[in-house]
């Protein structure tokens, strides 16, 4: 167990060292106010209509960095900040989230994917490690009764989910800060500056999903190492 929490120790260190950069990064570019005058809330619905979008509603949702596109209700939700200010860091948000909303509007495949597989993340992330976990302990307790492996396994399978989705879900975010920034450049909403601001914030805001993943596929090479290794 010693190597599962130093694993988890290296993980939390990187993860918080990626989101610090990004927060650093976000308030450093919303010193960059944009020279069109617009706030976030408009560049996004200026870029939903540039995209023929006009059933997707752009709101305003409490928090920081709580940004996001629900393709239930299409709805671009913008965090107050991003919503109401009138800079860089502010642009890059927006556009980023109708990139979302351009992939739900054309069907882009890897986002399809990844909303196929969130009903089935959902349920299986609550249970994964806990199943991992009792059946590795189940089979120490119980002997060589083969029940506690199956159990351990079954786990492994639901962790496994969540290590895909967290994979599938890169693509998608990386496409759509290329849709955002294409936009933003090819339409003159920014000035080179200030897209070299949104392409810097954009790209520490991918990092965190990266590190994500990769965390995610190291706890599932080691709970893999941990099971399969106890059968020999």
């Amino acid at each position: 167990m010693i190597g599962f929490y130093i694993l988890i120790g290296i993980i939390t260190l990187i993860s918080a060292s990626v989101s610090n950069t990004l927060k650093s990064k976000f308030k450093k570019y919303s010193r960059i106010q944009l020279s069109n005058g617009m706030s976030g809330a408009e560049i996004a619905e200026k870029m939903l209509s540039d995209h023929g979008i006009y059933d997707v509603k752009v709101i305003s949702t409490p928090g920081m960095l709580t940004d996001h596109y629900n393709p239930k209700n299409k709805t671009v939700n913008l965090s107050e900040a991003v919503y109401n200010q009138r800079n860089a860091a502010a642009a890059a948000v927006a556009a980023h989230e109708v990139g979302h909303a351009v992939q739900h509007a054309q069907a882009y495949e890897w986002l399809e994917m990844r909303s196929k597989l969130v009903p089935m993340v959902s349920i299986t992330s609550r249970f994964s490690q806990w199943m991992i976990i009792g059946g590795i302990g189940f089979g120490a307790a119980s002997g060589n009764t083969g029940i506690g492996f199956y159990i351990a396994i079954a786990g492994l399978i639901f962790m496994g989910l969540g290590t895909l989705f967290s994979f599938v879900t890169l693509p998608v975010e990386y496409d759509a800060s290329n849709r955002a920034l294409a936009w933003l450049e090819n339409k003159n909403m920014v000035t080179r500056k200030e897209l070299a601001g949104s392409k810097d914030a954009l790209k520490w805001a991918a990092r965190t999903y990266l590190v994500a993943a990769l965390g995610s596929l190291a706890m599932l090479a080691y709970w893999a190492l941990q099971i399969l290794g106890s059968r020999d």
